[in-house]
C-alpha cells in the first residue's frame, strides 16, 4: 500500500480569503447580472422645447419670462407642492403674470404644440 501524503483543505468561513471572496460574490454579482434593465412604459420619445429658458428664478417680482424657440402660444399650468393646480393660463407671449402666487416653491410646467417642459419655479 502506497502511502501518499493526504492534504486536507480546510476553509472556514471566517477565514480572510472567505470573507474576500463572499465580498467580491455579493459585490459583483448584481453587477453583472442582467435581470434589472430599465422598464419603459411610455415608448414615445421624450420630446422637450428647444430652446427653453425661465426667468427671473426665484422670481421677485410679479412676472416670470419664458422663451422657447419658436415662442408660440404656451399653455401654462402651475402647481403647489401638493400637486394642486394653482394657475393655469394662456399665453402668446413671453410673460405669465406670477401676482397671485405667494411666496413659495412651486411646478411650473409649460406645453407647447405639443411638447411639454416641467420646471421648478421658486417664488420670493
Amino acid at each position: 500500500m502506497d502511502c501518499l501524503p493526504t492534504f486536507i483543505l480546510h476553509v472556514y468561513p471566517k477565514s480572510a480569503f472567505m470573507k474576500k471572496f463572499y465580498f467580491v460574490l455579493l459585490m459583483a454579482l448584481p453587477l453583472l447580472s442582467f435581470g434589472q434593465d430599465l422598464v419603459t412604459v411610455n415608448n414615445e420619445p421624450l420630446q422637450q422645447l428647444k430652446g427653453f429658458k425661465m426667468y427671473p428664478n426665484p422670481a421677485y417680482g410679479s412676472e416670470v419670462y419664458i422663451t422657447t424657440e419658436t415662442n408660440g402660444t404656451k399653455q401654462i399650468k402651475v402647481y403647489d407642492v401638493f400637486g394642486e393646480v394653482v394657475l393655469t393660463n394662456r399665453i402668446t407671449t413671453n410673460t405669465l403674470d406670477i401676482s397671485r402666487l405667494v411666496p413659495g416653491v412651486y411646478v411650473l410646467q409649460v406645453s407647447e404644440q405639443k411638447k411639454t417642459m416641467t420646471r421648478k419655479l421658486v417664488v420670493k
